[in-house]
């Protein structure tokens, strides 16, 4: 429950960014240099004069935007190759399941940064490039509830009245995987958010003046012994994000399993 308020909270920030920030994220005010956390500016301004809060709002928007997009690019490759590999096995299950194998010999991060070092960083292609390198779990899942789900009776049956494979598919057997697909989604969206930050920390995620929470950080480290509020309020950002993400996967793993609801 605690989870889903904190995703709320944070969903209704960055969709309502641009009214609730209380100056504009890119505004520079020379005057306010450096300043510690007021009543004006409630979590400071940066070395431009920039307020701070407004920056951290507005980052929201750019970090989440990744999490979802990313997600939703990876689940999709994920359930199609998972399904395809789970449901009709043999040779298809085979060169899924190598490929898989190979992918997950690279270090994700890594592969990341060597694909964002060809295309350039742009948050549109930080969203496709962490999606398109982060389908790999989303498959083996998928597979494994589609070798269980297609030898019970209801499938079966299914089969014996002649019932196409698409039709199995995507009316029999997906909706029954539902449920650990949708915590996998969750728990992808607090690891796309490190991932965007990671990114945005070394300079080559979402790029300046833009603001989002990593590149915010980096700012931070240059300055952190004169301005600790340059690192602390966007790290409190990044830690309340996943951690209310990660509470609110494990509440929809608990409320689908009836075991851990004892």
């Amino acid at each position: 429950m605690a989870g889903l308020v904190i995703v709320i909270a944070l969903f209704s920030t960055s969709m309502l960014a641009g009214y609730l920030a209380p100056f504009p994220p890119s505004e520079i005010d020379t005057s306010n240099i450096l300043v510690a956390p007021s009543w004006t500016h409630p979590m400071g301004t940066d070395i431009l004069g920039r307020d701070v809060l407004s920056r951290i709002i507005y980052g929201s928007g750019v970090s989440l935007s990744v999490g979802f997009v990313a997600v939703g690019i990876s689940t999709l490759i994920g359930v199609i190759l998972g399904a395809t590999s789970g449901y009709y096995s043999g040779l298809a299950d085979r060169i899924i399941m190598r490929f898989v194998d190979v992918m997950l010999c690279f270090p994700s991060f890594f592969l990341i940064l060597a694909v964002i070092a060809f295309v350039g960083p742009s948050i549109w292609n930080i969203m496709v490039v962490i999606g398109v390198t982060s389908w790999m779990g989303v498959t083996r899942l998928v597979r494994a509830e589609f070798l269980s789900i297609r030898e019970r009776d209801f499938v079966k049956a299914a089969i014996a009245q002649g019932a196409s494979d698409a039709r199995i598919i995507f009316l029999h057997i997906l909706p029954n995987a539902m449920a650990p697909i949708l915590v996998a989604a969750t728990l992808g969206v607090a690891s796309a958010v490190l991932v965007e930050s990671g990114l945005s920390f070394l300079g080559i995620g979402v790029q300046p003046p833009d603001p989002s929470w990593g590149n915010m950080l980096t700012e931070g480290k240059d300055n952190i012994e004169i301005a600790w509020w340059l690192s602390l309020f966007p790290g409190l950002a990044i830690l309340i994000t996943v951690m209310g993400y990660n509470m609110l996967g494990e509440g929809i793993r608990d409320s689908f399993d009836p075991r851990l609801r004892r």
